[in-house]
């Protein structure tokens, strides 16, 4: 999905061991591990004159991972994929050199009923030494994703690894996403379970941290690498996401992620004579913005 028109609160605020920010990236911090990119779709209601129909749109350098709550969306690239997504399973579609995509409601759905579109749209920026490789689309039902109970919550392992868990999305760099549900008040602990750096997207409901009460629509980023202690109040769903950050610098520019300013240059310029990768039989057109 394209971040066209994305507006980006810059409220962050420290807390003590945390920074609280709408999404990322956001002012006082650009990336989590590798995780570059968060948008939060709905929960909308679609229906007859309104549904979901983002036109064709081109990526690099990125792996883009799709993990939608409620409703459904069709995805097609120039790869050559047509892929389905339901609640609960994961499209991971590996930009790489260059792909370009689109996400729209599904024929059947456009029956005249309606229903709610809720789910996040998330970027990971690639290796710098697999800036370029060539495009992949996984699908993963959510019958294959790594599930278990602790206490009073419920965990899903969307990608990555955690908790000695290893989801089957294929991933390029150590990193970790983890859906959390809670039915009552739950102590998440997250050191020698976790590596790397560690953000909290609260989905809904509330948690505590040094203190302070975060609601929902609020990203936590731990300060401590591999340590973040929390408390999940009941009835709470967390996104929980992180790994090791990379090295060098990644830039960004419209949905062009790289190491090298030069690439996201060649992409524009691309992207704007119609010489990067097209899909076949759709001739939407998203145009660069100015």
């Amino acid at each position: 999905m394209s971040n066209i028109g994305l507006i980006i609160e810059e409220r962050s605020r420290d807390i003590g061991d945390f920074l609280v920010g709408r999404l990322i990236p956001f002012r006082k911090k650009r990336m989590i591990g590798p995780f570059i990119f968060i948008d939060h779709m709905g929960p909308t209601e679609l229906g007859p004159g309104r549904y979901m129909d983002v036109d064709q749109h081109p990526h690099i350098g990125l792996a883009t991972l799709t993990y939608l709550l409620e409703g459904e969306l069709m995805h097609e690239d120039s790869i050559g994929t047509q892929q389905r997504i339901r609640p609960g399973s994961v499209n991971w579609m590996v930009a790489g050199k260059g792909v370009s995509h689109t996400e729209r409601t599904p024929a059947d759905l456009r029956n005249g009923n309606s229903f709610t579109a809720h789910g996040y749209q998330i970027w990971v920026a690639l290796p710098s030494h697999l800036e370029d490789m060539a495009p992949e689309f996984h699908h993963i039902p959510a019958k294959d994703l790594p599930q278990w109970t602790d206490g009073n919550a419920h965990f899903t392992l969307v990608a990555g690894e955690g908790y000695g868990k290893r989801s089957p999305v294929p991933v390029h760099s150590p990193l970790f996403m983890i859906q959390i549900k809670t039915i009552g008040e739950y102590r998440l602990e997250t050191k020698g379970h976790l590596k790397g750096e560690i953000g909290i997207c609260v989905v809904t409901g509330t948690l505590e941290a040094c203190g302070e009460v975060v609601e929902k629509g609020n990203i936590v980023v731990s300060k401590v690498s591999d340590s973040c202690n929390t408390v999940l109040r009941p009835d709470t769903h967390v996104l929980l996401f992180g790994g090791e950050a990379f090295p060098e610098e990644r830039h960004i520019y419209w949905n062009f992620v790289s190491s090298d300013k030069s690439k996201i240059q060649l992409a524009k310029q691309q992207w704007q004579e119609r010489t990067f990768p097209m899909m076949s039989g759709d001739h939407s057109y998203v145009p660069l913005p100015k």
